[in-house]
């Protein structure tokens, strides 16, 4: 493993470049973090490039990340310079450079997914993705507009829900919508049912929608189904749209667990 202690080589200055964007598709991404690199090991194998903390490499969850990975594409950076790539103040001592799937879209989509229509705050998208592989989802759709997945801030919000998840960026969700074999059900605080008023579709294709403006009327309007989330309303307009999509999820999920009536 190279040891590297200058910031002006020519490997730290591409890294520092690297932390922080959000990387185009099918660019590199800097994951950072024991978690995140230990997902990335178990659900991807080896990354582009492994950089450690040199100080760190005898802690037990760093040691077994460096056994992990060849030496040939590792980096051990004095702890000056990885203080510098690290996402958060109390960087862990390890990070990898990634390059994140791109999958390829479905012909048909017949399974539970979700849809983020331009979702823009990263704190919201990462937590979004979180709820959706808690509550099983395997597909999310995120369309132009939609804070970028692979992200640093997503990525700390998402907290490893990456690598439980297919995710598409920059899809047009109108131009999806032919695709779909399940009911499209949409949150919406005008015209919508209760969502506890009546049983979910078993499978369906939920969309989330922008922070301040909803769902795009177009997606609206093509939904079999609008639901709304009963809440004091003198006290708060709407729900934090990861808080929503939550409460949806969780009950979908409960009542397909729910033995039927009679």
């Amino acid at each position: 493993m190279k040891h590297i202690s200058s910031r002006d080589n020519p490997a730290v200055k591409a890294l520092a470049k690297l932390a922080g964007t959000a990387g185009k598709r099918g660019a590199p991404v800097l994951l950072d973090g024991v978690h995140l690199c230990q997902a990335w090991l178990q659900h991807h194998g080896a990354p582009d490039q492994a950089i450690f903390d040199v100080e760190r490499l005898s802690h037990p969850d760093i040691a077994a990340l460096a056994a992990g990975v060849s030496d040939r594409i590792s980096l051990a950076l004095d702890a000056r310079l990885m203080h510098m790539l690290a996402a958060v103040e109390s960087g862990q001592g390890v990070a990898f450079v990634v390059t994140p799937p791109v999958p390829t879209p479905p012909e048909q989509v017949d399974e539970t997914c979700v849809l983020f229509d331009r979702i823009q705050d990263p704190g919201n998208v990462g937590t979004l993705l979180r709820t959706c592989a808690a509550a099983g989802v395997k597909r999310v759709f995120l369309a132009t507009g939609t804070a970028a997945a692979w992200s640093p801030k997503v990525l700390r919000s998402g907290q490893g829900a990456h690598f439980a998840l297919a995710i598409h960026e920059h899809v047009d969700l109108e131009a999806l919508l032919p695709r779909l074999r399940v009911p499209l059900v949409a949150t919406a605080l005008d015209g919508a049912r209760d969502l506890y008023a009546g049983r979910l579709p078993a499978r369906c294709a939920w969309v989330f929608g922008h922070e301040g403006q909803g769902v795009a009327p177009a997606l609206l309007a093509a939904a079999t189904l609008k639901v709304r989330i009963p809440h004091d309303a003198g006290a708060v307009e709407s729900l934090n749209v990861g808080a929503a999509a939550a409460i949806c999820l969780f009950e979908q999920r409960r009542q397909a667990s729910a033995p039927r009536a009679g």
